[in-house]
């Protein structure tokens, strides 16, 4: 064997040891920097937690808490990493830019991609954090992880935080999927939005006023808007069929706003639909240990119902 041919063959081995230690499975110990860094993840590991690491706290998976969310379950959080480590293992892309790379605007935005069945209906979550920070791990990783295991196809959308750049980059992620639509395998028609919190609140905006209301060419609307506690109250008479759920002891978003909201929804004749749940704070996610686990099976009976 001469040289070149032995040179080759180290660095295939090595390549090979350097791909099996970054697919090393995760478990709660695990510290939050060793995800982030993770070969596996490229350069988007760092988009998996707040940005501004002022929002977040903790060395390890077990106690990561996020600012405003007190329901975290480590075991959900060690679960998402391991789907994404092991998607990205096989070599199936699990993040995509929805701006050019020449974009500053891509620095800190993009979508990351749950797969369900190839040519199925999309949806994408969005998570809260008050329009200062993206609250993915708790807020939207969860649901898109739960409703790829349906069968749909889910994205979770990392954007910049603010009220119009959140609108902004969320349009472009519904136009960058429509664009995309064969490569990514999903079915455009019908497609869901998702949101807690702030994130609802951009979900519900981009619902009644389409992306075209925020510099991007005009697809149609969602078939379904699901909003988790968020206290938006108005209301033109051109929103999405819309399904919310909050708590009755949420000290951000209050339930009769929400209940409002929806009644006024009805009264205009499209579908709407709220489930409130008794002694329940801001924040509670998917519900798990919670009287309202169970209520994303019933959001997704929702969307269905208007395909």
């Amino acid at each position: 064997m001469n040289i070149k041919i032995k040179i080759l063959a180290a660095l295939f081995v090595l390549a090979m040891s350097v791909r099996a230690a970054a697919f090393e499975a995760v478990n709660m110990r695990t510290k939050i920097s060793d995800v982030i860094n993770n070969p596996l993840f490229e350069n988007f590991g760092r988009l998996l937690f707040p940005v501004n690491e002022y929002y977040y706290h903790g060395d390890t998976l077990e106690n990561l808490s996020l600012t405003w969310y007190t329901n975290i379950k480590p075991a959900r959080t060690v679960e998402i990493i391991n789907y994404m480590l092991a998607q990205a293992e096989s070599g199936k892309k699990i993040f995509y830019s929805i701006y050019p790379e020449s974009d500053p605007r891509s620095r800190d935005t993009g979508l990351f991609f749950f797969r369900g069945k190839p040519g199925a209906k999309f949806a994408i979550c969005n998570a809260g954090g008050g329009f200062v920070f993206v609250g993915a791990m708790h807020d939207s990783f969860p649901h898109a992880l739960e409703i790829s295991k349906k069968g749909y196809n889910a994205f979770a959308l990392i954007y910049r935080p603010g009220a119009d750049t959140a609108c902004e980059d969320l349009a472009r992620a519904i136009a960058f999927i429509h664009e995309h639509a064969e490569e990514l395998q999903v079915d455009v028609k019908n497609y869901s939005l998702w949101g807690g919190s702030a994130g609802a609140r951009t979900a519900a905006w981009l619902g009644t006023y389409g992306i075209e209301s925020f510099g991007e060419k005009k697809y149609p609307r969602p078939s379904a808007v699901i909003m988790q506690y968020t206290g938006l109250s108005e209301v033109t008479g051109d929103e999405s069929p819309t399904y919310n759920c909050v708590g009755t002891h949420d000290g951000i978003a209050s339930y009769r706003t929400m209940q409002n909201r929806i009644n006024k929804i009805r009264a205009n004749g499209t579908d709407a639909e709220i489930e409130i749940f008794e002694g329940l704070s801001h924040g509670f996610g998917l519900g798990e240990d919670t009287i309202a686990f169970g209520w994303l099976d019933r959001a997704v009976s929702f969307w269905e119902r208007q395909n």
